[in-house]
């Protein structure tokens, strides 16, 4: 068994107890609710996005920012319009497919909210373990959406219209592609039975990564940077560019294994 996280000092005062318990005093039954997964992925990815909003702003007027856009040649940052634009059909889609079928799912799995907390080990190993799966869900599916033409026509192709990404755009796809990468996210948390708290890290940190990766700009403190395990926002802005190779979302393993990497040669 692992032993919870303690504070330093006091051996049997779980760290993450406390957080779990401010969680859980009064909120089990938003906990528990059906709509949570599609209302916070929607509000995260908005609020995520804010702040490259405010980049693409200041890109119009500084060089230095401009300097850390990836093809910084090919065309000016994304208007106020496109970002609005863009904001309405993703809420459409949310609304009208992913909330309430993404209900259904939660209905059926009955997620529990256990008492005690995760330790520190625990919720490591369950978020890395989900993002180990979702990504490789992920490499699958999206290899198979750029191979079979009819998957890619009527599911895929939607997301392409961008051909230079912004950081709201990362979720601006079909309903039918847009529900299935958040079934990809809830199944891994599900399949790997992790607590609710580890589940929430990894739809936060999916959230930002998925933004990122979109963004649009190739900045020094970029997580693919520390990180050289992921492939960041050059390597799927390539994507983007050429339409091929580079299918995993964050890790760049697969792609190597299936010689469908790419580097960008964008930047």
């Amino acid at each position: 068994m692992n032993e919870p996280c303690t504070a330093y000092g006091e051996a049997h005062q779980p760290v993450l107890q406390g957080t779990w318990e401010y969680v859980r005093a009064g909120q089990e039954e938003i906990l528990r609710s059906p709509y949570l997964p599609a209302s916070c992925a929607f509000l995260l990815h908005v609020l995520l996005s804010s702040p490259f909003f405010l980049l693409d702003a200041l890109a119009s007027v500084s060089q230095r920012v401009r300097s850390w856009r990836i093809a910084a040649g090919s065309g000016p940052p994304p208007s106020a319009r496109q970002w609005v634009d863009c904001f309405w059909r993703v809420l459409y889609r949310y609304l009208t497919v992913v909330l309430p079928t993404t209900a259904v799912f939660q209905t059926l799995r009955s997620p529990a909210v256990p008492e005690l907390a995760p330790s520190c080990w625990q919720l490591f190993v369950e978020v890395f373990g989900c993002f180990l799966l979702f990504d490789t869900l992920f490499f699958i599916w999206h290899l198979s959406m750029h191979r079979v033409p009819w998957l890619y026509r009527n599911v895929h192709q939607l997301h392409h219209q961008h051909h230079i990404p912004f950081a709201l755009a990362a979720q601006d796809s079909s309903s039918a592609e847009l529900l299935s990468l958040l079934l990809f996210a809830l199944s891994s948390a599900w399949v790997l039975g992790c607590h609710p708290l580890s589940e929430a890290f990894f739809h936060l940190i999916n959230s930002w990564l998925a933004v990122e990766d979109h963004c649009g700009y190739d900045l020094p403190w970029s997580l693919h940077r520390l990180l050289p395990c992921l492939g960041g926002a050059p390597f799927h802005q390539a994507h983007h560019s050429f339409h091929s190779g580079n299918y995993a979302p964050y890790f760049t393993h697969w792609d190597h294994l299936f010689g469908t990497y790419r580097s960008s040669g964008l930047t």
